[in-house]
């Protein structure tokens, strides 16, 4: 019979809401071109957070599934490979255009070990249902899988491969330049191909079900991880409020510069260090600046979102290059480069080419793993010659001038720089550099999507050295004195070496000044070089620690160039003045706010919604990772393989694995680095000021009452705490006794 006859295209009304909850705990995973951090149980943030975490090990930390499963997974990921491979693979897959469901209707005929030659199975293969949804009613059918099941047999259906789930649903939901048609059916898709598998595979995989409950019976029966993890959240926050509720420092008049760092706890090191040379005010600030752009580079026409993943891009921001050389140069390199690659896979070429190439190969392998840095130096050369270097200013022309105007004064309030302003103001954004690094996009700025925040630099200064943008703050009571320069940086996390983009021309009296604070960054690298070795395990002099780091930065057999965001565990949003004077130890997210300037609570509810919802994704990722590297991380370094040029696996046949690495969290195999606390937000602010904006922010409520953040309030003028209890009222009591 056949199929499309006998459902008739009308799928169950029932079908369609099962399809849509089952999703609800799949959390979606960006591909590594851009990682971004996500919380892995962000399904499961309608619970409690203690209830959540038994909930999320009885589907994802199981170490064993059934034996059959094994097998439908082992067939799912073939497809998936070749379905989402963006270029990895020497051949494409067929048809794929035609959508996930639609070609591997017609391929998984011809696929022997899914259907084992049977003609029955064949028969049914080759009669299924023009769409997905009717498809997952058909394997329903044959299956005897009753409704009261099929919802849990969904959802079971996803999270035995949850990090191919995450994918498809960061594709279908979430990616901004989908090269893929049929977005709109992959999940149900998906799902479809994932049933029609296990139909051909395990015919009574109804026992998936009784496997689970039997599962989440065992997970409720270990003991909570709550008071332990109570108990450490309270030896951590109480000396931090103490050290906030004491006198704030007396920071210097008429400063020589102030900077505006990304709110990413490995600003705090170098900020501190810098003060130490110089009369400078530092301030944090999400590393996008407000801007919501997308960034376009004129020379290789790479586009690419430079804002959190929250916000959808509203600009378009050309960075052109300022050399023409450097655009014929770039044409240059990727034509040696296309060249290369089609002798490499052609095959008559393949085996000339490592006759020809092979020793040269070899040579440069042993170079770059005995002597990174001549090997460092040797392919800048090669790189200079080939194609100079340019530096690239932002056109604005997409950025209308009142939006202009409205980004300008935003950023400015949001961290309470409204007066007093330094001659030099330097917008600071941040990035990594490391060698052979699968993850190294998980180093770059969050708030940017994973990207270099440097871009976003240039375009705030540009934006704030405007003299039409100026005219127009001064007329709202922003004066900013017309000798005051604003000046895009960036800093690289893995040396802690800051780039100051000299683009615009300056006076000679600017050009000290600016001669003078590059002369004091690279005294404070130096310190905070010598800092990050310490935490490395590594005890150098000063001189020693910069050759260090670099070294690390440049090393492509090392698997912890950095240490990223581990330890991070605080949120605090309160003047500088009050975070310059303690040492949070590189483990809080520092964004200054001066609630005085902030009447309406406007600017704290972006906080609030933004960079500390970003802050949050970041700190339960970086938790999980460590609590079960296996299920919510990506385990060593050492044994991963790219698949697509989209993820990685362990393996060749593994589900995508979508943490952070064991590198990034443990010190060693046995021994965590990172310490898992919830994020703990403290806010300079009445706490009747913030109670308000909560009120009408029902996700902010979900986080607080659910305990996913924890959020306390020190009062700016009587310095008494409040704690945000789970029933969301604020008393003076800690949050657990």
């Amino acid at each position: 019979m056949n199929l499309d006859t006998k459902h008739n295209n009308q799928s169950c009304p029932d079908i369609a809401i099962f399809i849509k909850e089952s999703w609800q705990k799949i959390t979606p995973f960006w591909p590594l071109k851009n990682l971004v951090g996500v919380n892995p149980l962000h399904g499961f943030q309608d619970m409690d957070f203690e209830q959540a975490i038994l909930q999320g090990a009885a589907f994802f930390q199981q170490k064993e599934f059934p034996q059959p499963m094994e097998q439908v997974n082992r067939q799912t990921i073939k497809w998936l490979q070749a379905f989402f491979d963006e270029g990895q693979a020497t051949l494409a897959m067929p048809i794929k255009s035609h959508g996930f469901y639609q070609a591997l209707k017609k391929l998984m005929y011809f696929d022997d070990q899914i259907h084992n030659f049977d003609a029955d199975n064949q028969q049914w293969l080759s009669n299924l249902p023009e769409t997905s949804e009717s498809a997952i009613e058909a394997c329903f059918a044959r299956l005897n899988i009753s409704k009261e099941h099929q919802l849990l047999f969904m959802t079971l259906m996803l999270t035995t491969l949850s990090g191919w789930a995450s994918y498809v649903k960061y594709y279908a939901d979430w990616s901004e330049q989908k090269t893929l048609d049929s977005c709109a059916t992959l999940k149900t898709d998906y799902l479809a191909v994932r049933m029609i598998i296990t139909t051909l595979l395990w015919q009574d995989s109804i026992e998936l079900i009784a496997w689970h409950n039997r599962s989440k019976e065992f997970e409720l029966k270990k003991n909570s991880p709550m008071k332990q993890l109570q108990k450490a959240e309270k030896e951590y926050l109480l000396p931090l409020l103490h050290a906030l509720k004491s006198e704030p420092i007396d920071l210097p008049e008429n400063v020589d510069a102030q900077f505006i760092f990304c709110i990413d706890v490995r600003s705090e090191g170098l900020r501190k260090a810098l003060q130490r040379f110089g009369k400078y005010e530092s301030f944090g600030c999400a590393g996008f600046f407000g801007l919501p752009i997308f960034i376009k580079n004129s020379t290789t026409e790479e586009l690419y979102a430079s804002c959190p993943v929250l916000l959808h891009p509203k600009h378009t921001v050309n960075q052109v290059s300022c050399s023409l050389y450097h655009h014929k140069g770039h044409k240059r390199l990727r034509t040696l480069r296309a060249l290369y690659q089609s002798l490499k896979y052609n095959f008559v070429t393949s085996f000339a080419l490592v006759e020809l190439l092979g020793f040269t190969t070899g040579f440069w392998m042993a170079l770059k793993t005995f002597t990174p840095r001549i090997a460092h130096t040797l392919s800048r050369f090669a790189y200079t010659v080939l194609r100079s270097e340019s530096s690239t200013k932002p056109c604005l022309q997409d950025i209308s001038f009142q939006d202009q105007c409205m980004y300008a004064k935003s950023v400015l309030q949001a961290i309470g720089l409204t007066k007093n302003f330094a001659p030099i103001i330097i917008f600071c954004g941040h990035a990594s550099t490391t060698q052979n690094n699968a993850y190294a996009t998980f180093l770059n700025c969050g708030a940017c999507a994973g990207r270099y925040g440097g871009s976003n630099a240039k375009t705030i200064v540009t934006i704030l050295n405007s003299k039409k943008v100026r005219n127009y703050l001064s007329q709202i009571g922003i004066v900013i004195p017309s000798g005051t320069c604003f000046i895009a940086a960036q800093h690289n996390t893995t040396t802690d070496h800051v780039e100051i983009y000299e683009d615009d021309i300056f006076d000679d009296s600017v050009m000290q000044r600016i001669t003078n604070i590059k002369n004091d960054l690279k005294q404070a690298q130096k310190i905070n070089c010598q800092q990050r070795c310490k935490k490395m395990g590594i005890n150098l002099d000063v001189k020693d620690s910069i050759k260090q780091t670099q070294l690390m930065s440049l090393d492509w057999a090392q698997v912890r160039p950095e240490w990223g965001l581990a330890k991070n565990a605080s949120f605090i949003i309160a003047p500088s003045k009050i975070t310059e004077k303690i040492d949070c130890d590189g483990r809080a997210f520092l964004h200054s706010y001066d609630y005085t300037q902030d009447f309406d609570g406007a600017i704290l509810t972006i906080i609030l919604t933004g960079p500390m919802v970003v802050g949050q994704w970041i700190n339960a990722q970086y938790f999980f990772s460590t609590l079960d590297n296996v299920a919510y991380g990506s385990g060593s370094k050492i044994t991963t393989n790219i698949t697509g040029k989209i993820g990685i696996m362990q393996g060749n046949a593994s589900d995508l694995m979508h943490g952070l690495p064991l590198q990034s969290v443990y010190a060693a195999d046995n021994q965590p680095y990172h310490e898992p606390l919830r994020l703990m937000t403290i806010v300079y602010a009445p706490w009747n000021f913030i109670d308000k904006i909560i009120q009408n922010q029902p996700d902010l409520q979900i986080l607080f009452r659910n305990s996913w953040v924890l959020l306390v309030s020190i009062d700016p003028d009587t310095n008494d705490q409040y704690f945000l209890h789970k029933d969301l009222v604020w008393r003076k009591d800690f949050f657990y006794e």
